[in-house]
């Protein structure tokens, strides 16, 4: 069994906003910072510290934009900063979710581990050198991580090596511009094999596996978030992106490359092979060989053979609550588009666009009540995901199964409450704890699971898409994307029963791969990257639609717009902070802030 990183139980959580900016000294007190390097539990616990800036991005609705700010989902609270980030309100002066300071700190951090665990005294004389070289590989691998999440959000940026730059450091010596992009990406890799050849591969100390010690970083962790890295790489915002012509660096170096390089996709490629090439990792299955419970345990099940890396401390409690109808104590609050509901396929394994049994009219009857013809005969992930009108539920403080409904005076609908009802008659139901009860009248209870960040179905999607592109007659994309399809209980490519054609071109197979992304994927943070990447974010965002939530009755089903996300060529990166700017005043701005 696969377990992925714990936030160890001794380290002291860390409030993103408390952090300073990456020119900061970590270390202010260095007569007590050497004095933590020479004691193992000291030293354990600053690497601990350096783990906690994992992000937990189970906080979509205020604390990570990734989902609500994408076109999968509109969070209902106009106090949350996803909504002013939805309308467009962004700037250098005020920089919304603004990781830049926070992920340099944590860097910072890693560095001076690095660069100071060498002569622990305690740890030489019960442990000896392997021990210190494990954990700098751990510090090695999350530095390299934290600079993957600032050129997600970022693009380019300053890259500081080995440096540690004093407290009391003159201006000068920080006047530091940004790399371009491909060096970034070179430097990261780098340091994740340089990560990975030290890292063990299942989670241990000094050689001995043990159950004390899941949780470390592993080789699979630093190869997974390489194959990840260099897959964005490949990817057409970064390869051969002619519209950032004129972003250079002062000394006019070009920070997008021109020209596309095909080679990036076979790299990327390869990244992912390696993953999947360890052995340990497999798509959960159910025992039983239930698809639904495949679908929901993935993520319930602790440590499943699918997990590479997650966080175990985490908000997820408060996204069920978030995430929940109120008549099961919850907040009705994190509603997904009609768009991302669409996008799910039909149970042929076709599209609704493609498939005969899709229909918008008419009724079905299911548990004694009238379901909505364009809910009956969807894929079985459709159910695992979405809430959606006079769908069964059973949660929180309900004591059975019921009926959610959510036209407009209704239970859940917006005439029960001001502000908890959802925008679009839909709620999120992947990774919803049913037995989390700390909503309105809840007991306390809370359903507690380790957040996914990686997992092998995205490896698998990501191993898929650069081959398509680098090598689209390779018998392993159909194999691989069959296997998600196959857990999914979605007919398969080519095999299988009700197989589908084989996509004939690899036009056709790249449509078909992002689609299966798009649904394997959803609400996990991905899709406001991947529709960055790929360039095709003014094609999706602007209105996005929800059933009519202002009625009640059949008048419920018809697509209205439920919320408008305002997208300008300069979002895709955020800017850098005016701060930031006029404290590195070499550092070059991203285009058009």
């Amino acid at each position: 069994m696969k377990k992925a990183l714990i936030i160890s139980s001794f380290a002291a959580a860390l409030a993103f906003g408390g952090c300073k900016d990456y020119l900061d000294q970590v270390p202010n007190d260095r007569i007590t910072i050497e004095e933590v390097f020479k004691k193992k539990e000291g030293t354990e616990q600053y690497l601990a510290n350096v783990y906690s800036y994992v992000p937990d991005l189970s906080k979509i609705w205020d604390g990570f934009p990734w989902v609500a700010n994408s076109d999968e989902l509109e969070v209902s609270w106009v106090q949350y900063p996803t909504y002013r980030l939805g309308l467009g309100n962004l700037n250098a002066g005020t920089v919304l979710f603004d990781t830049w300071g926070m992920y340099y700190r944590a860097i910072r951090s890693a560095t001076y581990f690095i660069n100071n665990v060498d002569g622990n005294t305690e740890i030489l004389a019960l442990n000896g050198q392997e021990l210190i070289d494990q954990y700098k590989a751990e510090a090695r691998f999350l530095r390299a991580y934290y600079y993957t999440l600032l050129m997600q959000q970022f693009g380019p940026v300053v890259l500081l090596g080995e440096t540690e730059l004093p407290a009391d450091a003159p201006a000068d010596a920080m006047q530091t511009d940004r790399s371009p992009y491909d060096s970034c990406v070179n430097y990261v890799v780098s340091e994740l094999d340089k990560a990975a050849a030290v890292l063990p591969l299942l989670p241990s100390r000094n050689g001995q596996v043990s159950d004390l010690e899941y949780g470390r970083a592993t080789k699979g962790m630093a190869l997974a978030v390489k194959a990840r890295l260099l897959l964005y790489a490949a990817s057409p915002q970064y390869n051969g992106n002619t519209d950032y012509a004129n972003f250079k660096t002062k000394d006019g170096k070009q920070f997008i490359a021109q020209q596309f390089d095909r080679e990036k996709w076979r790299k990327a490629a390869e990244a992912a092979k390696d993953v999947i090439d360890l052995g340990i990792y497999s798509l959960y299955q159910d025992p039983g060989g239930n698809v639904a419970l495949s679908l929901q345990d993935v993520y319930f099940k602790a440590w499943n053979s699918e997990q590479i890396f997650v966080r175990k401390s985490n908000d997820l409690s408060n996204f069920d609550v978030h995430a929940m109808p109120r008549s099961a104590g919850g907040w009705s609050g994190l509603a997904p588009t009609q768009e991302i509901v669409d996008a799910y396929f039909m149970n042929d394994g076709l599209s609704i666009q493609e498939s005969p049994n899709y229909s918008e009219s008419g009724f079905t009857t299911v548990n004694g009540v009238q379901v909505s013809n364009m809910y009956i005969n969807r894929e079985p992930r459709f159910y695992a995901h979405i809430t959606y009108n006079n769908s069964r539920f059973q949660g929180g403080n309900m004591q059975a199964a019921g009926t959610v409904t959510f036209f407009k005076s209704g239970p859940n609908g917006r005439d029960g409450h001001a502000t908890d009802y959802s925008k679009t008659g839909y709620l999120i139901r992947k990774n919803v704890g049913p037995l989390t009860n700390v909503g309105s009248g809840g007991t306390g209870q809370r359903q507690n699971r380790p957040l996914a960040i990686i997992r092998l179905a995205e490896v698998y999607l990501n191993y898929v898409e650069a081959l398509n592109e680098y090598d689209p007659t390779n018998s392993d994309i159909v194999t691989y994307l069959n296997l998600i399809r196959k857990r999914a209980g979605v007919p398969m490519y080519g095999e299988g029963p009700n197989a589908l054609p084989v996509p004939a071109s690899p036009d056709a197979m790249r449509a078909k791969i992002r689609a299966e992304r798009r649904v394997e994927l959803a609400f996990e943070s991905h899709r406001w990257f991947d529709i960055r990447r790929w360039k095709i974010v003014a094609s999706v965002m602007g209105d996005l639609h929800g059933m009519d939530i202002n009625q009640n009755g059949n008048d419920f089903y018809k697509r209205v717009v439920a919320t408008r996300r305002v997208f300008r060529n300069e979002f895709y990166w955020f800017p850098i902070s005016q701060y930031e700017m006029d404290r590195g005043r070499q550092l070059t701005q991203n285009p058009g802030w």
